[in-house]
């Protein structure tokens, strides 16, 4: 049973065309305005959405270009619904990549009419790309697939690329997983909340690992969220390719599994010393840390929020600022404002 998605202030109207499309045998979601339609869009990645253009919080054309920004919903077909007729505003939905446009008041043989033919076309398209990623990997399996390095450049070459600025968020606690991301430039910190509703960093990311694996099955929820720590750049794979590819590269495969195991093993590392280690090793290890993932040396400064410090090193924000002030008494470090500077690397090391 397919999914749709009606965005639509207009109650009366958003129930009677729901129970259209429900008589019609669809499962359908809605959402009163453009806001709680793009997250329950991200959320739910249904089938087909279908939206006003006139709505508070954002109106249509801003649903349209939120969702097309995303890798996770940029291919979900799109019909625009609204009272204008406006052949300037036609155009304008359909510049911007809306599948089709239907004007109010429409009857039901129009609107199952509009949804069926868009969910055809999507589907023989989606066929298409599944025959043109399954050719692409057999043309780069002889010879483009023999080692791990090779799977990265797999993922340059055809994966697509997404940018996220500093702090923005590149996946959230329970959305669907379609995506793996080999990460080009900057930094990603994966990171949950604990019981108490305080934000534990999981694990810090930099530029050619690896970020998304949870399970190959499609649609799988992600176990974690995903924050860029500054401005990001990532290619990213479907986990169809992605199996095809592994399935018939077992050396590579090989490889894969053994880097998934050291990150497994870095995590276990990074929650013991969270949980068992003192203040100043925590606040330590966490300053050494993002300076080797930042790619900093002694001589360089580190531009990090206290809260992402507290948070990679499991400790409260409080806390965090009075033991650097404590290293800083001590001649270990540097502050001035956000930056910190490192100026006895030794002695960093050696806190317990």
């Amino acid at each position: 049973m397919k999914t749709i998605l009606i965005i639509e202030d207009d109650a009366a109207l958003r129930e009677n065309t729901a129970e259209l499309l429900e008589l019609s045998n669809f499962n359908v979601l809605t959402a009163p305005n453009g806001k709680l339609g793009i997250e329950v869009a991200k959320k739910e990645q249904p089938d087909i959405i279908v939206c006003d253009i006139m709505m508070p919080e954002v109106d249509g054309y801003g649903v349209l270009e939120a969702l097309n920004s995303d890798a996770l919903t940029n291919q979900i077909p799109f019909i625009f619904l609204s009272a204008k007729t406006e052949h300037k505003e036609v155009r304008k939905g359909m510049d911007m990549g809306a599948d089709d446009y239907l004007t109010k008041p429409f009857d039901e043989e129009e609107l199952i009419s509009a949804v069926e033919s868009r969910l055809a076309k999507a589907s023989l398209l989606e066929q298409k790309i599944k025959n043109q990623n399954a050719q692409t990997v057999h043309e780069n399996d002889d010879d483009s697939l023999r080692n791990l390095n090779e799977l990265k450049n797999f993922f340059d070459d055809y994966g697509s690329i997404l940018t996220f600025k500093k702090g923005a968020s590149i996946y959230k606690l329970g959305e669907h997983s379609n995506n793996i991301f080999l990460i080009l430039k900057g930094v990603v910190k994966s990171h949950k909340m604990d019981e108490s509703g305080k934000e534990l960093t999981t694990a810090l990311l930099k530029a050619d690992d690896f970020l998304g694996f949870t399970s190959f099955d499609e649609n799988v929820p992600y176990t974690e969220s995903a924050t860029a720590v500054e401005n990001v750049e990532l290619a990213a794979i479907s986990k169809m390719q992605l199996k095809e590819v592994l399935g018939k590269s077992q050396g590579v495969s090989l490889e894969l599994m053994n880097v998934l195991t050291d990150n497994l093993s870095e995590i276990k590392e990074h929650l013991l010393q969270m949980a068992y280690g003192s203040v100043r090793k925590k606040t330590a290890q966490t300053i050494l840390q993002f300076a080797e993932i930042l790619g900093k040396t002694s001589e360089d400064t580190i531009k990090i929020s206290r809260n992402d410090l507290a948070s990679v090193a499991g400790i409260a924000t409080e806390s965090l600022i009075r033991t650097l002030s404590g290293f800083k008494k001590d001649g270990l470090i540097e502050i001035e404002g956000r930056n910190i500077k490192i100026l006895d690397l030794q002695q960093l090391q050696l806190i317990e």
